[in-house]
């Protein structure tokens, strides 16, 4: 992200062109002689009631602000009232002393800015602002002295007056790119989007090629949660700049972020409908599984039963018996409990409209399904253009190792007959998406010796090594 200030743009201010030192030392003590007696006569009650006196004291002060600011580094301001009074004494003189008030000749207004650039240079940001200020009233519609305004305005924190110097510079027609990206940070700092983005949408217009405001659109539309119209803009970066790969990253990013997002509003709404319909189908099932392995130990308990009459004399069998008895009695209330939870959970159903919600889910599942294999693909785009790109790998490897994890969750979650089923088909899919997690993690640290992907490299190996000795084959998609 770029600095908010823009220190360097009063470096464009030439100095030598300001230069004291090729002031002739002659026309430096006249200048200072002309001050003195023009101070003078601003006590002498018959001097100062003419138009004239004032005209000739706006000249001097004019002067100094131009030459030699050592004499008076604010002479600009007693200048402009100079020239002010000047209108006020004298309708005829006043037309003349109008062309400097308003800008027309443009010497007062250099006066204002060479003195607010000397102030600024001398860490005097106050004053510099108020010169900056005052060169605006003389000149409405100049850009240079709001810029210089605005930079001072923000070294010294006044944030508001910052924004109206800047808004200023745009209003007048400024084109500074760095402008624009300064004042949507303001902006942005105080949680105006809105407005941050139209600033930098302004910018665009005067500068259509700048990267810089293209990419702070899609960090702000980021920031404000418009996640859509940020894959959007980037979107369009990407295929404005097809060889720029951060921007192919970032996007991918973006859709891996939403993949996950919609990943959790998909499990938060099957909770939802697990509070009636799903749940109640999920709770049979573990009913059902419950209701086998009683079946289970009732025939054990025979079993042993019949053992025991022939051999009563057998400890073993005793202990087996009581064993029995107490996983009897837990599978028991383990039905008891889940027939009342099936029965609450029916209840609940009758509150929800599942018909609305597996439409939602529906959509939602679509959309993420979308947002995956956009991710996979951009990911793989960046690849191409660039197969040493760290974060691409990176985060490929990431991808495929929580996929991995999420199908896990889903055997875990498989009661005995599910497992019996399905489980070990399944938990080739799991050996299959770790396994291709694998060489992007490799490649990832061949590129940059970073300890996140060599510890998630070693969990894939670990996590391989367990599946190959249960003998589960990896199935690859």
């Amino acid at each position: 992200m770029k600095k908010m200030f823009f220190v360097s743009a009063l470096g464009l201010l030439s100095f030598s062109a300001f230069s004291q030192a090729a002031i002739d030392k002659a026309l430096l003590d006249n200048l200072r002689k002309e001050k003195e007696k023009s101070d003078k006569g601003v006590s002498d009650p018959k001097a100062s009631a003419k138009a004239s006196f004032w005209m000739d004291r706006a000249t001097t002060y004019s002067s100094i602000a131009n030459q030699s600011s050592e004499l008076d580094s604010s002479a600009a301001k007693t200048a402009l009232e100079a020239y002010k009074k000047v209108v006020e004494l004298d309708p005829k003189k006043g037309k003349d002393a109008q062309k400097f008030i308003t800008g027309e000749d443009p010497s007062l207004f250099n006066a204002f800015v060479r003195q607010g650039a000397e102030k600024y240079q001398n860490k005097n940001l106050s004053g510099a602002l108020e010169m900056f200020q005052l060169a605006q009233t003389v000149n409405t519609k100049d850009t240079l002295a709001s810029l210089y305004g605005g930079i001072a305005a923000q070294q010294i924190d006044k944030k508001e007056e910052a924004k109206v110097q800047f808004e200023k510079y745009v209003e007048n027609g400024g084109k500074d790119p760095s402008v624009f990206y300064g004042l949507a940070q303001l902006y942005r700092a105080e949680n105006n989007f809105d407005k941050a983005v139209a600033t930098l949408n302004k910018g665009l217009e005067r500068s259509p090629g700048n990267k810089d405001l293209k990419s702070e659109v899609v960090n702000i539309l980021l920031a404000s949660g418009k996640e859509d119209q940020a894959i959007a803009e980037l979107t369009a970066l990407t295929k404005s700049d097809p060889t720029n790969v951060q921007n192919i990253v970032n996007l991918a990013i973006l859709y891996d972020n939403m993949n996950s997002k919609l990943g959790t509003k998909i499990k938060e709404l099957q909770g939802k409908m697990g509070s009636g319909t799903s749940k109640s189908a999920d709770l049979t099932k573990k009913l059902d599984g419950e209701k086998e392995k009683l079946a289970i130990y009732d025939g054990e308990v025979k079993r042993v039963s019949a053992l025991l009459k022939k051999t009563p004399a057998k400890p073993d069998l005793k202990r087996q018996l009581t064993d029995l008895a107490a996983k009897k009695k837990e599978s028991t209330e383990a039905i008891a409990s889940l027939e009342t939870e099936i029965k609450t959970a029916q209840e609940a159903a009758k509150g929800n409209d599942n018909s609305a919600m597996e439409t939602e889910l529906t959509k939602l599942k679509a959309e993420k399904k979308n947002a995956n294999d956009q991710a996979i693909a951009s990911y793989k785009k960046v690849l191409e253009i660039d197969a040493a790109n760290y974060d691409a790998l990176y985060n490929l490897g990431v991808f495929y190792f929580n996929e991995a994890v999420q199908l896990k969750s889903e055997v875990d979650n498989m009661n005995m007959t599910e497992y019996q089923q399905r489980g070990k088909e399944v938990e080739g899919r799991v050996c299959g998406r770790f396994k291709k997690a694998k060489p992007y993690f490799e490649k990832a640290i061949q590129v940059k010796d970073e300890a996140e992907a060599k510890d998630n490299l070693a969990t894939v190996n670990n996590v391989l090594e367990q599946f190959a000795g249960k003998g589960v084959a990896c199935t690859e998609e």
